[in-house]
């Protein structure tokens, strides 16, 4: 089918260009530009108002003469080309390959904007997912299907944490049918070849799709990156029965690159100058994660986000935290202290926690062990905190057991360097072994046979 050229760009203001008396285009429709050298770009149709369309160009709008310049609308949306090749691939942020290999020959072509889950067809998270790190399978446990968020700061090691995350995480049993769809968004070069280098040297890339968007790209592709590794994902999961997580890092960028675009269509502003949709367009992203009934594929979703100064009320992290299940936080303190990874255990949460652990899913003493870590860290560090103002004599014996064992835990549980891979079996372990610091009088949340059955003997010599 020929599609129809039009000569009547008459105006370009940064990224947008105005095209008129343009017949049957439709909102969010992709176009081309050939300019008069030949060379092609893309944009997409950002808004239709009579017969005039406002389009965003996803390259820069140098050299676009309005007079010799001509454009193409496609009559379709943006669309990536899935297969299964795509798995030890590295993409940019549209889906092309960026590692020198070839194209990848398609099974099908998916609409990256993917339709919304009905959620009468959800199936509700279950099954745990081992991530082989403590701080989250212990004690704020991901489950298959869910959306758990990594909420950072700038400058900390998030991008350790995920790399970290991908490489091992697994649903235990099903090793051979798991995938990671890894998205980076608006990325320095620099953190670009710290995830390639860390997949390749890993093997982890065999099993994981790439894409990868820079800083420099366009702000437009930014916006389209994490659409386009969730249609991969879907592809992985639905069509081809695989469990796949899905990593995002950094959706402040992407939110960032939501409100350069708002700016420049003129759209009234919200909160902190992003636009009111916010809300709308992150869920569009959040929701197309779960568990589908009937089909044996599901997507995990793990978004990673730094708070603008560390500000958990921003809209970014607070929007997210309403449409997600939980949240991991790091913590600068804790950062300071040298702990890797430094997760701050107590106002981090796993809302799914309870339905992916127990007898015949990770261990029965799995909900109990955790109740009782989580309240013993917290007194300790209360006692830490009067040990600061008060000094050691004010404390009582038991209270500086409280304060002994939250050091311990920071540095044993917490603090496992980014290559330990500990399964479920060593945390659980971990924790019963961190547990003898206290008497067992004081170990209130734990049933009795447990007590019996895993607490160990004798507290280790080397505490």
């Amino acid at each position: 089918m020929m599609l129809k050229e039009y000569r009547t760009i008459t105006e370009v203001a940064g990224p947008l260009m105005l095209v008129e008396n343009v017949e049957n285009v439709t909102y969010d429709e992709l176009g081309e530009i050939e300019l008069q050298n030949g060379e092609t770009r893309q944009c997409k149709v950002l808004e239709i108002n009579g017969s005039n369309a406002l389009v965003q160009l996803f390259e820069s709008a140098a050299g676009i003469n309005l007079g010799g310049s001509k454009v193409r609308f496609l009559g379709r949306g943006i669309e990536l080309d899935v297969s299964e090749d795509m798995l030890g691939r590295v993409f940019d942020g549209m889906g092309r390959p960026k590692d020198g290999g070839a194209r990848v020959i398609p099974e099908k072509r998916m609409d990256i904007n993917g339709l919304p889950m009905n959620p009468a067809a959800r199936d509700y998270p279950a099954e745990f997912i081992q991530t082989g790190v403590s701080a989250i399978d212990g004690l704020n446990t991901l489950v298959r299907g869910q959306k758990l968020p990594i909420f950072s700061g700038s400058g900390l090691p998030h991008a350790e944490l995920a790399a970290q995350i991908a490489r091992q995480a697994k649903v235990l049993g099903t090793e051979s049918n798991f995938a990671v769809v890894f998205a980076a968004i608006g990325i320095t070069y620099e953190e670009a070849d710290y995830f390639i280098s860390d997949f390749k040297r890993t093997g982890a890339i065999d099993r994981t799709v790439l894409f990868v968007n820079l800083a420099n790209d366009p702000a437009v592709e930014r916006i389209s990156t994490p659409r386009i590794a969730l249609t991969a994902a879907e592809y992985l999961a639905f069509e081809k029965d695989m469990h796949v997580l899905v990593i995002l890092t950094d959706i402040t960028n992407y939110a960032e690159a939501l409100r350069e675009v708002s700016a420049a269509r003129k759209e009234v502003p919200g909160r902190r100058g992003y636009p009111g949709y916010l809300y709308t367009d992150l869920a569009t992203l959040y929701e197309r994660a779960g568990r589908k009934k009937g089909f044996n594929g599901s997507i995990t979703m793990i978004p990673i986000l730094t708070m603008p100064e560390d500000d958990k009320t921003h809209p970014i992290p607070d929007l997210t935290g309403y449409i997600t299940e939980g949240q991991i936080i790091l913590s600068r303190e804790l950062y300071r202290k040298g702990l890797t990874p430094p997760v701050d255990v107590l106002p981090s949460l796993s809302r799914l926690k309870d339905k992916g652990i127990g007898k015949g899913k990770t261990r029965e003493d799995h909900a109990d062990t955790m109740n009782q870590l989580f309240a013993v860290y917290s007194r300790g560090k209360q006692a830490k905190e009067l040990m600061a103002i008060l000094g050691e004599a004010a404390l009582s014996d038991t209270d500086k057991l409280y304060a002994k064992f939250a050091d311990v835990f920071e540095n044993r549980y917490v603090s496992q360097g980014y290559e330990t891979n500990r399964s479920i079996e060593e945390t659980l372990n971990l924790g019963w072994e961190l547990l003898t610091i206290m008497p067992r009088s004081e170990l209130k949340r734990i049933r009795d046979e447990y007590l019996d059955k895993y607490l160990p003997e004798e507290p280790k010599e080397d505490r």
